[in-house]
């Protein structure tokens, strides 16, 4: 039984030191009261619990206590009240000595959640202490010889009390030989000395009795006195001279001892033994002085007879007394100030005001896991001390105040890379050498689940061919979770987003289990090329934790789509018809196909073949742009009627083509209006002139912008010419298409009867794309059309539009592709009238 109750007690005392610190919020700012010394036992100081702000329930709920730093108990809190009152008689000269502020520091401790907060209490200096003399009886003996206005100094009186209840002046009985004056010395004490204010005479008054008295400032004044008997001497009227009447020297505090301090020296003009001096201390030394220092009779020098302790005593002042042998004896006086140097020959020292509890690893940055002092007995710089802690360790140290500090967690804790820190706190003064102490603290910390599942990579990207089975495995996704158990066992899900507006989970589905992604139904690469998954791994943690991933999924394309004639269109007929003049020379262009592959890559480039002709020594097909030129000049004997069939193919595997037949009719003579075959041109109307005029801006416009841009064009290529044989293209940008933009050229073409201005743009190299706009001389429509990207959809209705627009069959349109990554497999034709 006694056993069980002592796990109880361990359990129940290891539970509250858990909840002490972690409930520990932060160390809150400082009360202060001021009080009177002398104060009856029971005397209210304040009233605690109002000033900090807590209820008197809360006094006994959160186990509220006063810790004196002073060691001693002066204080206790009454918890009826909560008032803070005096535990017994405060004499502030014993517990602060001379000192001008005289503060207890309290440490106010209350628990659930632990706070620290500091109290200052400081005692006010009463006057009730009177001034008093070492010796209530000073004898002197003055020779009759000496001259007026020697100066005798007298003891000072002593007063604990400070400010201003401490000595104030001093007073004296009338006789009319002697004065008194007050004489300044270091620190701003005063210290009283007989005057002769004339000669004396000793046949008239051996013996002058005077009554010195010490005057403190309070209120009501008190006082001190001391009776001072002078007898006058005969003959021997010259005392000892000292050189110097105060002397100061600075010894270090680790002086050994036997240590020469300093050799005062004072004459005497007398002769014989009247002039024969001796030294020794003033009649009123303080045992301190005799226990620590010596002198020479002989000599006068002054050694060290005992230990120095800076922080026992920082300074000393000694009286030195130099006599003759004469009779009656003559005596000098003179002051030695003596200070104490500090030597850094004290540690710091750290103290664990209380024991480390242990951290959760989700901790907030400043939870307080320990509160820390550190202190140096050593004075100025040698006592100043600093703390620190290693710097890979995520705690740090927060200041509170006087040297007390809070050791926090200053970053992210994880139990998975380190249970438990073995804090070590440097202790460091600021002397020279700088004397150092450590110290380490243990530190456990507490698991929860705070690691979430890992994808093995921050992306997926996956290849997927066009066409493929629905059901198929697209691919598979794996995370890992540093805890274990139910906190490691993951889950996979796919996120809801949209594709092309229509929910992901409608184009693929996912094992829960494994983080296999299957396919839902086959896809197109010219209707979607491309998509992404964000996948989520969860964990079974409480909270659960989770992350997610990124599965792009890429649609290879396959060459599934026939090249699609943009020009001639079918809404012209079977046929394209275009003429020629006889007198055509070679090279003569004589109309231009165009065509364009859904598909993209080598799927969708795109070849021009003669395939059959009526003289195929006449004409001939530019491979790449689909331009029908002459071979040679046109003969008498040439057939004023040629059929061309031009076929199309694409480089895909397998290979795609399609054709195209142009039937051509060779005239004699002077350009004639040309034939429609679907329906004949309006005749001009009264506007004909102001359409010419547009027309003719229109091609100013163009030749303008053409000339600006060819001197940008030489600029250019002026520039690159050493990284690049052509002026309109970059080596840079031979790396992939990234803006269609780029190195634009705008060319003028007027061979032959068909007038039109190309736009070329895209890396020559790598990609290439012509725009075109074509109007025949003889056109009487003022018709200008506008080509941009669209869908594939729209070709048939889009072309029908673009015929409707067209004067006669000399007007083409080309778009071509070199690059594999180029896709022109979209346009839009839009046709605006001209004003």
């Amino acid at each position: 039984m006694t056993k069980r109750m002592g796990y109880r007690d361990w359990r129940w005392l290891a539970l509250w030191w858990h909840n002490f610190f972690l409930l520990w919020i932060t160390i809150d700012g400082q009360t202060r009261y001021t009080i009177p010394e002398e104060l009856k036992q029971g005397s209210v100081v304040g009233n605690l619990a109002k000033d900090l702000g807590l209820g008197l329930s809360e006094i006994f709920d959160r186990k509220l206590r006063v810790a004196s730093e002073a060691g001693k108990q002066y204080f206790s809190v009454d918890a009826g009240k909560g008032e803070l009152v005096v535990n017994e008689r405060i004499d502030r000269e014993t517990l602060c000595g001379q000192s001008a502020s005289c503060v207890l520091p309290l440490q106010v401790v209350i628990e659930n959640p632990l706070q620290l907060y500091r109290v200052e209490v400081e005692i006010q200096d009463m006057n009730d202490n009177s001034p008093s003399f070492p010796s209530k009886q000073h004898t002197l003996e003055i020779a009759e010889s000496t001259a007026a206005g020697v100066r005798f100094p007298l003891e000072s009186a002593q007063d604990p009390d400070v400010g201003s209840n401490s000595l104030k002046s001093y007073t004296l009985s009338k006789d009319e030989c002697f004065t008194l004056k007050l004489k300044e010395i270091t620190g701003g004490r005063k210290v009283p000395e007989l005057v002769l204010a004339k000669p004396l005479d000793r046949e008239k008054k051996v013996v002058h009795q005077l009554l010195l008295t010490a005057l403190d400032g309070g209120n009501p004044i008190r006082s001190g006195t001391a009776q001072i008997t002078i007898t006058v001497l005969d003959n021997n009227d010259n005392i000892p001279v000292f050189e110097k009447t105060v002397y100061k020297v600075y010894v270090s505090e680790s002086s050994a001892k036997g240590t020469l301090i300093l050799q005062p020296k004072a004459t005497d003009i007398d002769e014989g033994q009247n002039g024969e001096v001796e030294y020794s201390f003033g009649v009123h030394t303080s045992d301190s002085v005799l226990s620590v220092f010596e002198i020479d009779p002989e000599t006068g020098k002054l050694f060290l007879k005992g230990e120095l302790d800076f922080e026992s005593a920082a300074n000393f002042e000694i009286d030195i007394s130099a006599k003759d042998k004469g009779t009656p004896k003559m005596e000098g006086h003179c002051s030695v100030q003596v200070e104490v140097l500090d030597v850094n020959d004290n540690s710091p020292e750290i103290v664990l005001t209380s024991k480390p509890s242990p951290v959760r690893e989700d901790a907030p940055s400043g939870t307080v896991v320990a509160l820390i002092s550190a202190r140096d007995l050593d004075s100025g710089n040698n006592g100043n001390v600093t703390l620190q802690l290693p710097r890979d360790y995520p705690f740090n140290l927060k200041p509170s105040f006087s040297n007390n500090y809070a050791l926090v967690t200053s970053g992210v804790l994880d139990r998975e890379n380190f249970s438990e820190y073995n804090i070590e706190i440097t202790a460091t003064d600021s002397g020279s050498p700088p004397l150092i102490t450590k110290k380490t603290i243990p530190v456990s910390i507490i698991d929860v689940n705070d690691n979430s599942p890992k994808f093995t990579q921050s992306s997926y990207d996956v290849y997927l061919k066009e066409n493929g089975q629905p059901g198929s495995m697209l691919s598979s996704v794996s995370a890992s979770d540093l805890d274990f158990g139910d906190n490691a066992k993951i889950s996979y899900s796919i996120l809801d987003s949209k594709v092309q507006g229509v929910s992901v989970s409608s184009y693929v589905y996912m094992n829960s289990d494994n983080g296999s992604i299957y396919s839902m139904h086959s896809f197109d690469y010219e209707t979607l090329k491309v998509f992404q998954i964000l996948v989520q791994a969860k964990d079974h943690g409480s909270p659960s934790l989770s992350s997610n991933t990124t599965v792009h999924v890429f649609i290879l394309d396959q060459n599934d789509n026939a090249p699609a004639v943009i020009y001639p269109s079918a809404a012209l007929g079977s046929l394209s018809h275009q003429k020629m003049l006889r007198s055509a020379k070679a090279g003569h262009l004589v109309t231009k196909v165009t065509a364009i592959d859904a598909d993209s890559g080598h799927n969708a480039w795109i070849s021009y073949k003669l395939a059959e002709a009526t003289d195929a020594s006449l004409f001939s097909v530019n491979p790449y742009t689909g331009e029908v030129r002459t071979k040679r000049a046109v003969s008498e004997q040439d057939d004023s009627s040629q059929r061309l069939l031009i076929e199309i193919k694409d480089d895909g595997e397998p290979v795609q083509s399609s054709t195209v037949t142009v039937a051509i009719l060779v005239e004699d003579g002077l350009q004639e209006p040309i034939l429609d075959l679907r329906q004949k041109a309006p005749e001009p109307s009264k506007e004909s002139g102001r359409i010419t005029l547009y027309l003719i801006l229109s091609l100013a416009s163009v030749s303008m912008l053409f000339l600006v841009t060819s001197v940008i064009l030489a600029v250019k290529c002026v520039r690159n010419s050493r990284s690049s044989g052509s002026c309109c293209m970059r080596l840079d940008d031979l790396d992939g298409y990234k803006n269609p933009n780029r190195n634009l050229q705008i060319q003028l073409n007027t061979d032959g009867p068909i007038k039109y201005v190309e736009v070329l743009g895209g890396d020559m190299l790598s990609h290439s794309q012509s725009f075109r706009s074509c109007l025949s001389p003889m056109s009487e429509f003022s018709d200008f059309t506008f080509v941009k990207p669209s869908s594939t959809t729209d070709f048939k209705e889009m072309i029908n539009v673009l015929d409707a627009s067209l004067p006669d069959s000399a007007w083409t349109f080309e778009s071509q592709q070199v690059s594999k990554n180029d896709d022109l497999s979209k346009y839009e034709f839009t046709s605006d009238k001209l004003c």
